[in-house]
């Protein structure tokens, strides 16, 4: 059975965790559903992948090409689409028509925003009351990243409380979860409490209702990781040993073997 947003929800009351992870094609994804991972985020974080030191060159129509991807290879977890910088911030009427797209074009069931701010908040009520299922993001921001950069946040008491307003403000929109970024684990423990949907963090700490990494951070294939991150195996040593031993067969004219075309 496909998971639902529904579903979250009944799994935060259920106490069962959720696992999310991150995909940009239709291979990692294929893998990633089959694993049994409940949530799959088509994220902005592609820009890694596409070679861009932070999330804001990425367009509306690489997400949408990539999520395409990705939802041929899903058949049971919930996707979910980043919204990029700037194709949801002028208006409410241009945040509909990116989220129209991404659930029309690619078939997912969500799009993600940042930020939990009065006029976020109002986006992400029309979007709701239009049949679009939003996901909420708070805490560090990496669209704001000019703004805020890449430290942690809510670390002080005002802005802890910050954090905890948004939070709360895109639940009273209707949002049916959303993700802590990088923001104290108390902190974090304080918003899940609060909030009767669910919370998924990255760098947030334990406490939250599910936890979710970048696919490649979590594969050891980022040149750089984030301070929260696990590496669960090194893929960079695993293929760059393969193709330096590809490179030698071909060379040393060990590959293919004789009798093999």
């Amino acid at each position: 059975m496909a998971v639902t947003t529904q579903q979250l929800i009944q799994w935060k009351q259920q106490g069962r965790s959720i696992v999310a992870l991150t995909a940009w094609d239709y291979a990692i994804a294929r893998i990633l559903d089959a694993a049994g991972v409940d949530l799959i985020l088509v994220g902005d974080t592609m820009a890694v992948v596409l070679g861009y030191e932070t999330t804001l060159p990425v367009t509306l129509e690489e997400m949408l090409h990539h999520a395409k991807a990705v939802r041929r290879g899903v058949k049971r977890a919930l996707m979910v689409v980043d919204l990029p910088f700037l194709t949801y911030q002028e208006s409410q009427e241009q945040a509909m028509h990116s989220a129209g797209r991404a659930l029309k074009e690619t078939g997912a069931q969500a799009v993600k925003l940042e930020g939990g701010y009065p006029a976020m908040a109002e986006t992400v009520a029309r979007l709701v009351q239009a049949g679009i299922p939003v996901m909420g993001h708070v805490g560090l921001t990496p669209q704001s990243i000019h703004q805020l950069g890449l430290k942690q946040q809510g670390k002080t008491e005002e802005a802890g409380e910050n954090i905890l307003q948004e939070a709360i403000a895109l639940e009273q929109a209707g949002a049916f979860a959303i993700v802590l970024e990088h923001i104290p684990a108390e902190l974090a423990s304080q918003i899940t409490q609060k909030l009767s949907i669910p919370t998924i963090g990255i760098g947030a700490g334990p406490h939250c209702n599910g936890q979710v990494l970048v696919t490649s951070d979590l594969l050891g294939l980022s040149e750089k990781q984030p301070p929260f991150a696990k590496i669960y195996t090194n893929l960079r040593e695993t293929i760059t040993k393969a193709v330096q031993d590809y490179s030698t067969e071909v060379r040393e004219r060990k590959f293919p073997p004789l009798g093999n075309g």
